[in-house]
């Protein structure tokens, strides 16, 4: 019994010992909430606001497109009664061709407020991407993990680094 206490103590005393080395060496992960550093992060606003500009403008013009398509359909219902068959058959294809020519108008609009957004997102991301590789290097972060993306399901508050991110991005943006 002695020998088996002797035993168990040295056992103990060993994982006492390694356990603060292991720590030391363990790696170190931190979270982020990505939502919220883009919804704060200088810039994002003004980004926001010039992408809801462009897209009114977008929508304005499809807007006086779908008037007209609506007007020529009004015309032709009004008069289709008086119509020769010939003529009706010109304006149901003047009709199409109008709808055709909106849809395609609508799917360049689309890829327009694609390629903008990206635009205007892109210098904002970049500088974000920037500050938290520079908060994972310096603080020698192995992992630092979103938690907007729902892949953490409970961590430590103390390991939340949104603060930090922000913080080094104000600082960034209030330099010349």
């Amino acid at each position: 019994m002695p020998r088996l206490l002797t035993l168990l103590f040295a056992v103990f005393a060993l994982a006492l010992g390694t356990t603060p080395l292991a720590a030391q060496n363990a790696p170190k992960w931190g979270y982020i909430n990505s939502q919220r550093i883009l919804a704060e992060a200088p810039g994002t606003r003004e980004a926001q606001q010039s992408l809801e500009r462009d897209m009114q403008r977008y929508r304005s013009e499809l807007e006086r497109l779908e008037a007209e398509i609506e007007k020529m359909i009004g015309e032709y219902e009004q008069q289709q009664s008086m119509l020769a068959a010939d003529a009706r058959r010109q304006r149901e294809e003047a009709i199409r061709q109008k709808q055709r020519d909106y849809q395609q108008r609508a799917a360049e609009l689309e890829q327009e407020a694609i390629r903008r957004q990206q635009e205007l997102v892109e210098p904002v991301m970049q500088r974000i991407q920037a500050v938290i590789e520079e908060i994972r290097s310096s603080g020698n972060y192995a992992f630092i993990f979103d938690a907007a993306s729902g892949a953490i399901i409970t961590a430590d508050p103390s390991l939340d680094l949104t603060d930090e991110v922000l913080t080094r991005l104000r600082a960034t943006a209030r330099q010349p």
